[in-house]
Parts: structure tokens; C-alpha cells; sequence
């Protein structure tokens, strides 16, 4: 047997002792001269290689902490080859809290703003935004605990107070719940009255304090327009102006009755001033002349004779008076003669009027009458 296979064999015997990695390192090719092989372990961190396993001189290869770590601020983070090895690289990958929570009412005083590395026992300091005032009895601080969680912050500052709003002439400020900051007040007017302006305001930060963010608005009349004109009618007590509420009476001119309700309102509908409905109206009024029954009566006669019962008998003449021409009114109601009879001449006065109600013409209507002599 030749002595080489024995040797041989010793060898694969001692190589197949060897870790996996160390075998791959003893088996790959040699670097060339100058060249650095893959770069150290650091803990918590891991290295970009790139896919390389041969790095030339003068080659920086940087770290990237683990999830969970923080790179501690001012520790180098890089390695470099020179001379055919790397560079020293000390732990620079520590646990750490997150960015401290934020708050509504405070902020982190710009001392730590840009920090972002916050180890166990790490303490910040807030302070109060714009709107809020501070509560002296309580701590504006939080610490990084041993599990890498924030204390729980107290609410150390307070809401600030806008002014009391003050009162709208004719109107009202509806406060919904109070007036600290980011409250919100909302206007409204009384009836008959329109708002002109803001709906709402809110308490909002202005300058170092906080105050009411619109101007309060105004709470202005409703009129009315002018009432509406009824045919043949006039309005009693006219005024200049007529507010919500008001009423306007009218009635009607002579020889014309009122139908309807006498009075119309000044009413609102989408802060407009109107009228209520509907209208009365003035209608001609109708005249009918009345005539008195006839009637028995006594009367002496001329001489002491009897007269004979007969039946009554009438006769009707009209004077007219007044301007223009009438048609003849005069009629015989009954023929007969009344000459030797005494009358009483009984006269009903009849008026006839033209479409503007005035009297155009005056009658007076005469009746005699004969009855037998008791």
C-alpha cells in the first residue's frame, strides 16, 4: 500500500471534524492581496453586505441596528478595510423607548425634538400648547421604564377660558356645554328679527390667551311691506312702517259693506316680512226702498153728507230733486179722485245713487187715500 493514501485519509478524517462555516472559509478561494473577507459580528445589528463575500481596501461596509434597538447617538456604526482586515466596531445598538407619546394638551420642550434614542430610566419634559395654562400640582414629566414603555403622563395642563359672551340686543347666545377652549356658542334672534352675521363662534387660541374666533352678529327688525290696498276701502290709523306682530284694520267707503276679517298681520317667513291672508273685501251695499202699508183712516168730509164705502184709492207722485235727468217716477198706484176728501199727504223719501255712491236724484213719493166717513 502506498504510504500516501494513509495521509490522505488522516486529513479528510481531520477536515470532517471542522463547523460547516469554517470549512466553507478553509475551502474558499484566497483573497487577493489587500482584500478583506466578510466583516465581523456586532450584536443587535446586522450588516449590509450586498450579496459580497470579498470586500477590496479602503471598502466601508455600515450596520443596521436590529428591530427593537436604537443606535446610540455618537457611536460609529461603519467598518472599513485596511491592510487586509477591518476596522474595530463597538456595540452601538441598544434597546430604547419610542418617540414619547404625544399629547393633546402639551408638547416636548425642543430639547428633545430631535432626539430619538431614549434608554430605560430616560425622563422628558412637556409643556403646554397654546390654549392651555398649567397645573402646577401635577408633573409634566414621563420616564422610559425597564420593559421600554412611557409612564403614564398626568394631564398637567388645562383648558383656558374664552370670555363671557356678552348679550345680543333682541337675541340670544345658546352656550351648548361651556366656553373653554374649542367650545363652540351658537346665535340666534328673537321673533320678528333677523340675524345679520356669524351663526357661531368658537374659543380658539389667539395670541398667548384664547378668545371668540367671529364677531358677534346683530339681530335686525322685520317690516313688513306696504299693506295692500283694498278696492273701495281705506285703512284706519295708517302708519309709516309695521313691524312683526302688527295689524293693519280696514274698512270700506260709504255704500259698501266689509266681508271677510277686518284686520291682516305682519307675519315672517324666511326672515321676510308679509301679510296674512286673506284680504277683506268692500262689496257694494244694496238699497231697497220700502213703502208703508196702506192704512184706514177717519177723514171729515167737506160737507155732512154720507159718503159711500168704497175702496181705498191711492195715488203716487214723485218730485224729484237733485242734478241731472231721472227717468219719471210718477205712477198711479190707484185712479180716483181725492178733491173733496182732507188728506194727509204722507211722503217716504227714496234716494238713487251712482256707482261712486253719491245721490244723483231725491224723491218724494205723496198717497192719498178716501175712506167712507164714520
Amino acid at each position: 500500500m502506498s504510504p500516501v493514501r494513509p495521509r490522505a485519509r488522516a486529513v479528510l478524517s481531520l477536515l470532517g471534524g471542522l463547523g460547516p462555516q469554517l470549512l466553507l472559509l478553509l475551502l474558499r478561494p484566497l483573497a487577493a492581496s489587500g482584500d478583506c473577507s466578510l466583516p465581523p459580528d456586532v450584536p443587535n445589528a446586522q450588516a449590509a453586505l450586498g450579496g459580497l463575500t470579498s470586500f477590496p481596501e479602503k471598502r466601508t461596509v455600515t450596520y443596521k441596528c436590529n428591530r427593537g434597538f436604537v443606535k446610540v447617538p455618537g457611536k460609529a456604526d461603519s467598518v472599513i478595510c485596511e491592510n487586509n482586515k477591518w476596522s474595530e466596531l463597538a456595540v452601538f445598538c441598544n434597546r430604547s423607548c419610542d418617540v414619547p407619546t404625544r399629547l393633546l394638551f402639551a408638547s416636548l420642550k425642543k430639547s428633545y425634538s430631535q432626539q430619538n434614542y431614549f434608554p430605560e430610566g430616560t425622563t422628558v419634559e412637556y409643556e403646554c400648547r397654546q390654549g392651555y395654562i398649567r397645573d402646577p400640582s401635577l408633573s409634566g414629566n414621563i420616564t422610559c421604564l425597564q420593559n421600554f414603555v412611557w409612564s403614564k403622563p398626568d394631564r398637567f395642563c388645562k383648558k383656558k377660558s374664552c370670555p363671557k359672551p356678552r348679550e345680543i340686543e333682541n337675541g340670544h347666545v345658546n352656550i351648548t356645554t361651556d366656553i373653554l377652549l374649542g367650545a363652540t356658542i351658537y346665535f340666534s334672534c328673537n321673533a320678528g328679527y333677523k340675524l345679520v352675521g356669524a351663526t357661531f363662534s368658537f374659543c380658539a387660541p389667539v395670541g398667548n390667551t384664547v378668545g371668540w374666533t367671529n364677531e358677534f352678529p346683530e339681530c335686525q327688525e322685520i317690516l313688513c311691506p306696504e299693506p295692500p290696498k283694498v278696492d273701495h276701502g281705506m285703512i284706519q290709523e295708517k302708519q309709516n312702517s309695521y313691524a312683526y306682530g302688527q295689524s293693519v284694520t280696514y274698512k270700506c267707503m260709504e255704500g259698501f259693506t266689509l266681508h271677510g276679517e277686518s284686520s291682516i298681520y305682519c307675519t315672517v317667513k324666511d326672515d321676510q316680512g308679509e301679510w296674512s291672508g286673506p284680504l277683506p273685501q268692500c262689496r257694494e251695499t244694496d238699497v231697497t226702498p220700502t213703502v208703508p202699508k196702506s192704512t184706514e183712516v177717519n177723514v171729515p168730509a167737506a160737507k155732512s153728507t154720507a159718503v159711500p164705502r168704497t175702496t181705498p184709492r191711492f195715488h203716487a207722485t214723485g218730485t224729484p230733486q237733485g242734478r241731472g235727468s231721472a227717468p219719471s217716477v210718477a205712477s198711479t198706484v190707484a185712479s180716483g179722485k181725492c178733491d173733496s176728501l182732507r188728506v194727509h199727504r204722507i211722503c217716504h223719501r227714496i234716494r238713487i245713487y251712482n256707482s261712486w255712491k253719491r245721490i244723483l236724484f231725491f224723491y218724494c213719493l205723496c198717497c192719498c187715500c178716501s175712506v167712507t166717513k164714520s
